[in-house]
């Protein structure tokens, strides 16, 4: 293909296709067996934004039915072509004279080269190149999808180990354009350590990494990355009480002009922090703006788990939602969303389940039933819960079950035995889904 760059020669092998950018990023990522390429990455490889490393090059030359040594010479172009370039990632070679050979000259001129060719060197000591960026990426994903449905003590400890390796890097030297990717991903590492603590219950620990995250997609430049922490930082308000300042962080997160279903999660969030205020048209508004930005989005998320906002988990806050609004519509429409939400959950891949979500649908469920004075459907919907594990059960459901526990002490059940067993059972296992964990690992800070 002669003396082509890896740009133009991607380029042309996608044209050739007719493909688009998500296209080739889709057959690449079948290969792979995930999520670990978007069609903004492919327009980077293309632009020479970014060089594909070997082990990507490998992926491309099977989606492209080609010897990888196509695309290594390419490679090879493309980096000869750059020599000399201030835009590129250039390899700097030293000066022929040692420093010391040139200073003897006692030249003016040749001094002040000394000088840039000493920055020439400070450039070329890096501590990151694009395979150390390219892994951090990829390990970023993976854990932001595993999170939402393994234990969470088991993705802390490696969560905190890739967080901190990201800030060591920073502290570093590296290309601008690695520098960037690096502050993106510091600040997913940043997230789910805020969501770690969010599940545990230590609001100020979450808050202070979400300030962090916050700080890292500004670096970045990632409106996305900075309407997730938004996202992120209401739930902390939501939980913590603050539910007008939950709404507020919600409705200045939608202001990013962000991708993917980012809108979704915040109009979400703003309508269930409504709810609780009592603010019936707001909440209600928010909800239909929810489903609007559902419906508008086009092509996916750059991560997904933690950092995607899927249909279920969009059905189980509208039921939520609902509940807190109530009235007899509302509640029989707060089930329908309740029950959707839990049958798209079981429908998708395992690392999709997410645990969390299905405990809460299921509990909206059982208080839907109790609000119409149905105790048995109440029973039958908390089976799922009380069934599960306790150490699955994060500080959020632990004040759900709780406060459904206090509502069967409501003078309408007049004492029944069954509501009254279903009320220590309520309180059992909250405080059993309290208690730490076996050998768990010091919290986060």
């Amino acid at each position: 293909m002669g003396d082509t760059g890896i740009g133009a020669l991607l380029v042309r092998l996608r044209t050739a296709r007719g493909w688009s950018q998500q296209r080739v990023a889709d057959e690449y990522n079948a290969l792979e067996g995930r999520s670990a390429k978007t069609g903004k990455e492919i327009g980077r490889y293309e632009r020479e934004a970014r060089v594909p490393v070997p082990y990507t090059r490998n992926y491309l030359a099977q989606v492209f039915s080609v010897d990888v040594a196509v695309l290594d010479q390419a490679v090879a172009v493309s980096k000869g072509q750059r020599d000399g370039s201030d835009t590129a990632e250039v390899e700097i070679v030293p000066p022929v004279l040692p420093p010391e050979d040139t200073h003897v000259r006692g030249d003016p001129l040749s001094e002040d080269a000394v000088r840039s060719a000493d920055f020439a060197r400070f450039i070329a000591q890096r501590n990151a190149d694009e395979f150390v960026v390219e892994q951090l990426e990829a390990d970023v994903g993976r854990l932001a999808r595993t999170y939402v449905s393994h234990p969470l003590m088991e993705q802390y400890v490696e969560i905190r180990r890739l967080r901190d390796g990201a800030f060591a890097l920073l502290r570093g030297r590296q290309h601008p354009r690695q520098t960037t990717d690096l502050y993106l991903s510091a600040s997913r590492l940043c997230g789910l350590s805020a969501h770690v603590c969010l599940d545990l219950g230590d609001y100020d620990s979450a808050a202070t990494h979400a300030r962090t995250a916050r700080a890292c997609a500004e670096a970045a430049g990632h409106e996305g990355m900075l309407a997730w922490v938004r996202s992120v930082e209401s739930l902390i308000a939501y939980w913590t009480g603050r539910y007008e300042q939950a709404a507020r962080l919600a409705q200045v997160g939608r202001r990013h002009r962000a991708s993917g279903s980012i809108g979704a999660r915040l109009a979400s969030l703003e309508a269930r922090a409504l709810a609780i205020v009592g603010d019936t048209a707001g909440a209600l508004a928010a909800l239909s703006d929810a489903e609007r930005s559902r419906e508008a989005i086009s092509g996916g998320d750059e991560v997904l788990g933690v950092f995607d906002f899927p249909a279920a988990k969009q059905f189980a806050y509208a039921g939520t939602t609902l509940l807190a609004v109530g009235g007899q519509e509302h509640i029989h429409r707060a089930i329908i969303s309740a029950e959707t939400a839990i049958r798209l959950y079981r429908s998708a891949d395992g690392d999709d389940q997410s645990v969390g979500d299905l405990f809460a649908a299921h509990l909206d469920l059982a208080r839907g039933h109790l609000l119409l004075g149905d105790l048995d459907g109440t029973e039958e919907m908390l089976g799922f819960v009380l069934q599960s594990s306790p150490e699955r059960m994060s500080a959020s459901i632990v004040r759900r079950l709780t406060v459904l526990g206090r509502e069967l002490e409501g003078p309408q059940y007049g004492g029944a035995a069954q509501a009254v067993h279903l009320r220590e059972r309520l309180q059992h296992t909250a405080v059993r889904a309290s208690l730490p964990a076996p050998h768990q690992p010091e919290l986060p800070t």
